[in-house]
């Protein structure tokens, strides 16, 4: 699934391409990508609207409108979008849709026809992801923990947070309520970086480890939009114009177990954590009987 850095390069480079354009027509292809208000609605209210700004909220695409409305994505496990001409017999990939001349994706769920005559074409395999048009963000994303890249989240609030919190400190980390847009890639990278065992106890961090876990979390995260994210072999996030990240390349623990820790030289190694993949170094990482 797609985690901030990835999100984040997706709404800067859409804005590039959709930002201050008309929307002139809505294309839903599979009904259930439209998770809010009704398909029917969805259409009409989207229809002759401008997007003014397109930003992002934890791992939520939020495109604002100039109606004062909003329409939020969540791209989930394999959601992409991709931006094509509209021209009649054009092929833009496999498959047909019904009552026109042109080829679309075979997994292309919902297009948005804007006032240059190209589709914005949102594509999703796995049919996971979904649209919301709403009056206010806030329906969707008000209850969203810190943006741990805003100035307002600092080492000082991160371990008053974690006092007192009983579980393990990785599970926490990915709890979009606590900190929203980390997933499982930069929760490990940070660990790592912090030197921090992902099965801690969460309240057991010393404000030391806390300010460190903050500083690695920025750092992870900044070198990831640096780098426009990380694509892995499944290619499944990829950019709008059909291009990829290149985070993977500068990955430290995440799918390298049995390579070497670059900081020790120890061999990396994998665990599960609630049915997830956990990458870490067992000698540079505090185990979770120590603190």
């Amino acid at each position: 699934m797609p985690e901030l850095p990835e999100v984040e390069t997706i709404a800067r480079k859409l804005a590039v391409e959709v930002q201050g354009r008309t929307i002139t027509d809505v294309d839903v292809l599979w009904q259930r990508t439209v998770d809010r208000p009704s398909v029917a609605a969805f259409k009409d209210a989207l229809t002759d609207t401008s997007i003014d700004r397109v930003r992002r909220r934890g791992k939520f695409l939020v495109m604002d409108l100039n109606t004062a409305q909003s329409l939020l994505v969540h791209l989930r496990m394999s959601g992409r979008f991709s931006i094509h001409p509209a021209r009649p017999g054009r092929t833009i990939e496999a498959g047909r849709h019904a009552g026109t001349d042109e080829r679309v994706h075979k997994h292309a769920r919902l297009r948005l026809r804007l006032d240059d005559e190209r589709w914005l074409v949102y594509v999703d395999p796995r049919k996971f992801g979904r649209f919301y048009l709403v009056d206010d963000p806030q329906e969707l994303v008000g209850d969203l923990g810190s943006e741990p890249l805003d100035p307002a989240f600092t080492g000082q609030i991160l371990h008053a947070n974690l006092a007192n919190r009983r579980g393990e400190i990785k599970h926490l980390l990915l709890n979009q309520h606590f900190i929203a847009g980390l997933g499982n890639i930069y929760v490990s990278e940070a660990l790592w970086q912090a030197g921090i065992h992902p099965r801690r106890s969460a309240g057991s961090l010393s404000e030391d480890e806390a300010h460190r876990l903050h500083r690695a979390i920025r750092d992870v995260l900044a070198q990831g939009i640096r780098n426009g994210g990380t694509s892995l072999e499944d290619r499944q996030y990829t950019y709008p114009d059909g291009g990829t990240g290149n985070h993977q390349n500068h990955l430290n623990v995440y799918d390298r177990a049995g390579e070497t820790c670059p900081r020790c030289g120890y061999m990396l190694v994998r665990i599960v954590q609630g049915q997830r993949s956990t990458y870490l170094c067992p000698v540079c990482q505090t185990g979770p009987d120590r603190s």
